[in-house]
C-alpha cells in the first residue's frame, strides 16, 4: 500500500527539532522521490548516539527517498587532523560496515541505501573551482561561525577550520540532493550554507535537524572521554561499568544522558506500540516498575519517584537488548578485522635501532604482556603476614619478584614450583618495602574465595599468553597507570562455565600448550 504525501511527510519530519522549508519538501513529495544526504566524519568508532541518525534513515527509506550515506574522509582529515591520510579509507570501511550493521539490527533494509566517500567527488575540477568561487566571497568570520559547532577548537586554529564550512556546502549541490540532515550542532552550517549557496546560483536545500544526545557525563561531571559514550561493540562488563560512573543525580532531568538515550534512542527504536519499559527488581526491593511512555519516566524521576539506582538498570538492560545484535554480527573474523585495522592498538616505531611499542588509546588486550611464570622461590613477606615475595621466572634469564597477598588462600606449598599466569608490564610497585614487578593473575569470586590461574602442565616459562583472535600487536612496555589501561580490560576478564579465562567470551591460550583455566571457579573475575 503507497502512502500519501502527509503520511510520507510525517515519517521524515518525526522526531525532528527543526525542519528549515516544509512546503518545499510537500512540493517535492507530490512530484518525485526525495534525495536526502546524511554526512559524517570518520573520526571516531560509532557509539550509541549514531542511532538517532540510523533511525532517522528508516524513516526516510520507509518514505520512499532516495539516502546516501557521505562518508566525509576529507572533512575529517581538514578538521584538526582528527584522522591521518593514510587511515582515511580503512576508517570509511569501518563506517560503511557499522552502519549497515546497525541498520540490519534495528530491520532496515539497506539496498537503496548508497554510500560515497568525499574523495569520491570533492576532488574534481569542478568542485574545486566551486571551492576556490567560494573563497573569494565568504569573510573569515562566516567562516569561523560556521565551523564553531562542528570544527575542532583548539588554541592555534588551522586554515582547514575555515575552509570546512564551505566544502559542507557545496557537498550538498554536488551530491544533487533536495534535503541534507543533521544533528543540532550543524545549524550553523545549514545557516552558513543557505546564504552562500544562493551567491554561487545554486538552489538553497532544505535542512532536517535532528536533536543530540547527552553522553554519560551529563555535562555535569567529568569523565574520560572514552567513559562518556557507550560504543556500539561495548562489552556487558565494561557497560556496566560505564552504567555506574555515569551522572545521574536524583530529580535532574536536564543533565541527564541516560535520559537522553531512554529518549532519543530507546524509546524510538525498541519501544514498539504495545511494549513496556520494564525495570527489573526483586521482590525485596519493591519488585518491577512499568513504564508504557517516557514522558511518565521523566515526570517519575524529576519527581524523585524513580531512584537513580533502577533508572541504570533498566537503561543497561534495553541497551544490551539493542546491542547484542551487533556484538555478535562483529564476531566475524572479517568485521573484526574491519575495526582492528581502522583503528590498531599499537604502532612500532624504531627509537635508537629497536622497535618499541607506541601505545594508542584503545584498550584490547594485546597490549598486556601476559606470561607463563614458574614460581621459583617463595616466602611470607617478612614485614607483612598477609604478601608472599615469589621469585619467577617469566623467560627473562633472570628472576622477577613479585609480592601477591595469598597467604590466606593459597597454602605455601602449593605456591613452590608452581606454574602461574603473570601481567608482567604493570608499573613496579613498593609493597611494604619490597619492589613487585608484576602481578599473579587469579579468579576471585568473593573475599574468600581465590584461586591461581592455571597454565597447562609443561609449558615453558616466559611462553606469552593471548587472547583469541589478538594474537597481533606488540604489549607495551609498562602500562601507563594514568591511562588505566589494565582497569578498562580487566573488568571483561573472566572465567567461564567451564572455569576457562576469557576476555569478552574470547578464551585465552598459548601457542603451545593450550587453555588457562582454573580448579573450580565458574563465571569470576580474574584479577
Amino acid at each position: 500500500m503507497s502512502l500519501s504525501v502527509e503520511d510520507r511527510y510525517d515519517l521524515i519530519t518525526r522526531n525532528l527539532v527543526a525542519v528549515s522549508d516544509g512546503e518545499k519538501l510537500r512540493s517535492i513529495l507530490k512530484e518525485r522521490e526525495l534525495k536526502i544526504y546524511w554526512g559524517l566524519a570518520v573520526a571516531e568508532k560509532l557509539d550509541l548516539s549514531y542511532f538517532v541518525a540510523v533511525s532517522k534513515i528508516a524513516d526516510f527509506l520507509r518514505a520512499g527517498a532516495n539516502v546516501t550515506v557521505l562518508l566525509a574522509d576529507l572533512h575529517t582529515f581538514l578538521d584538526n587532523r582528527k584522522s591521518s591520510w593514510d587511515a582515511l579509507p580503512l576508517r570509511c570501511d569501518y563506517y560503511e560496515s557499522a552502519i549497515k550493521v546497525m541498520c540490519k539490527s534495528i530491520g532496515i533494509n539497506t539496498d537503496g541505501l548508497r554510500f560515497v566517500r568525499g574523495t569520491d567527488f570533492q576532488l574534481s575540477r569542478e568542485y574545486t573551482l566551486d571551492a576556490y568561487k567560494l573563497s573569494s566571497l565568504v569573510s573569515t568570520e562566516d567562516a569561523r561561525l560556521g565551523a564553531e559547532e562542528v570544527v575542532a577548537q583548539v588554541e592555534h586554529p588551522l586554515l582547514s577550520a575555515l575552509l570546512y564550512p564551505s566544502l559542507q556546502a557545496l557537498d550538498e549541490e554536488h551530491l544533487k540532493v533536495d534535503v541534507h540532515f543533521g544533528t543540532v550542532k550543524q545549524k550553523k552550517i545549514f545557516e552558513f550554507a543557505e546564504k552562500y549557496l544562493p551567491v554561487l546560483g545554486y538552489e538553497k536545500r532544505i535542512h532536517l535537524t535532528s536533536p543530540s544526545v547527552l553522553d554519560l557525563s551529563g555535562g555535569k561531571v567529568t569523565l574520560p572521554e572514552d567513559e562518556r559514550k557507550v560504543d556500539i561493540l561495548e562489552s556487558m562488563a565494561t557497560l556496566k561499568n560505564k552504567m555506574k560512573k555515569a551522572f545521574c543525580e536524583k530529580g535532574n532531568v536536564e543533565n541527564n544522558g541516560l535520559l537522553s538515550l531512554l529518549k532519543h534512542v530507546i524509546f524510538p527504536l525498541l519501544m514498539k506500540a504495545d511494549e513496556k519499559f520494564v525495570i527489573t527488581r526483586s521482590k525485596n526491593h519493591g519488585g518491577d516498575i512499568v513504564f508504557e511512555r517516557y514522558d511518565v519516566i521523566e515526570d517519575s524521576f524529576g519527581k524523585k519517584d524513580l531512584h537513580p539506582g533502577d533508572l541504570k538498570v533498566g537503561v543497561e538492560t534495553y541497551i544490551n537488548k539493542l546491542l547484542e545484535p551487533i556484538r555478535k554480527e562483529f564476531e566475524e573474523p572479517n568485521l573484526r578485522q574491519i575495526v582492528e585495522k581502522a583503528f590498531p592498538v599499537a604502532a612500532a616505531r624504531k627509537k635508537g635501532g629497536s622497535t618499541t611499542a607506541v601505545p594508542n588509546e584503545e584498550a584490547t588486550p594485546s597490549r598486556l604482556d601476559m606470561r607463563i611464570g614458574k614460581i621459583v622461590e617463595v616466602s611470607k613477606h617478612p614485614d607483612a603476614d598477609g604478601l608472599y615475595v615469589e621469585k619467577i621466572d617469566v623467560g627473562e634469564g633472570s628472576l622477577r619478584t613479585i609480592v601477591s597477598g595469598l597467604v590466606n588462600y593459597v597454602p605455601i606449598e602449593e605456591m613452590q614450583d608452581a606454574l602461574v599466569l603473570v601481567l608482567c608490564n604493570l608499573k613496579p610497585a613498593k609493597l611494604r618495602g619490597i619492589e613487585s614487578k608484576g602481578m599473579l593473575l587469579c579468579a576471585n569470586l568473593a573475599p574468600k574465595e581465590i584461586e591461581i590461574v592455571c597454565p597447562p602442565g609443561g609449558t615453558p616459562a616466559g611462553e606469552r599468553v593471548y587472547v583469541e583472535g589478538y594474537e597481533e600487536g606488540t604489549p607495551d612496555d609498562v602500562l601507563n597507570p594514568k591511562k588505566k589501561v589494565w582497569e578498562k580490560l580487566q573488568v571483561d576478564l573472566t572465567t567461564n562455565e567451564d572455569c576457562v579465562c576469557q576476555w569478552q567470551g574470547k578464551k585465552l591460550f598459548t601457542k603451545s600448550g593450550g587453555l588457562l583455566t582454573c580448579k573450580s571457579m565458574k563465571n569470576a573475575p580474574v584479577k
